[in-house]
């Protein structure tokens, strides 16, 4: 059994709350009785990307299990390479990251557009997934990453930033049957919904809850939920090849 964590959307803003919610979770994860195969934060690790924020967030993101981060639309490329890869004279490439686990592949794609809030990836990143694809056996199951989800989820005010360009996704995603599923943030709600026919699964916020359209209320925070508690995703891969996957809120001290 293969068990990845993932939390999302951290927004680390120099204040404590994030701070706290986020070292939270991270304490959750450590304190298992379980070694976890991987953890994935899966962008917005920073509200700004500033500097400062990025120290802080490299010093609230440890992990006793192997660590995997992507940017998001509230990151800066230049600054996440410096501060949470520790590259002295960084790239403004996309931040595509691959990591090879025992029975599993999790690439990891930097849908971030420098400047903007909606998602793309870029032609690189592209060609860069196909050949992590080509280059795994087919036995062996390959999880796709990245912050902006590539469908609607029926969420206005996410829906309207999602990733575009989704189409040419789609296409390489039916050229590699082992690609068994999606993992994405952003949103600020746990949701489970498909794409390219594979299982699109969507990490609640740390920072906040999405307050849904039904849920909708008037007020300057009407599209969140800033007292729900954070939470985390856990991806199952069975040994039959099944992926399943559970959400648990954790209990965070402010």
């Amino acid at each position: 059994m293969i068990v990845i964590a993932q939390l999302s959307d951290v927004h680390i803003d120099g204040g404590p709350r994030a701070a706290e919610r986020t070292r939270a979770v991270l304490d959750y994860l450590d304190a298992l009785p379980y070694d976890l195969a991987a953890v994935l934060v899966s962008g917005d690790i920073t509200d700004n990307g500033t500097p400062d924020e990025y120290e802080e967030a490299r010093k609230l993101l440890t992990s006793r299990h192997p660590l995997v981060i992507c940017p998001g639309n509230h990151d800066e490329r230049l600054a996440f390479r410096r501060g949470l890869l520790g590259e002295e004279e960084p790239s403004a490439a996309p931040v595509d990251q691959v990591l090879r686990g025992e029975g599993f592949v999790l690439a990891v794609c930097d849908s971030s557009v420098p400047g903007e809030h909606h998602g793309y990836l870029e032609d690189s990143t592209l060609e860069w997934l196909d050949g992590v694809l080509t280059g795994t056996p087919q036995e062996v199951p390959v999880l796709v990453a990245f912050h902006h989800p590539p469908v609607g989820l029926h969420t206005p005010y996410v829906d309207e930033i999602r990733q575009f360009g989704e189409e040419r996704l789609e296409a390489l995603a039916l050229r590699h049957p082992h690609l068994r599923a999606f993992l994405c943030g952003h949103a600020h709600t746990a949701a489970a919904t498909t794409f390219a026919g594979r299982p699109l699964l969507v990490a609640p916020g740390v920072v906040s809850t999405l307050r849904l359209p039904w849920e909708a209320q008037t007020g300057p925070d009407h599209h969140v939920h800033l007292d729900e508690p954070p939470a985390v995703a856990f991806h199952v891969l069975g040994g039959d090849g099944r992926l399943t996957t559970h959400y648990r809120v954790v209990v965070a001290r402010r």
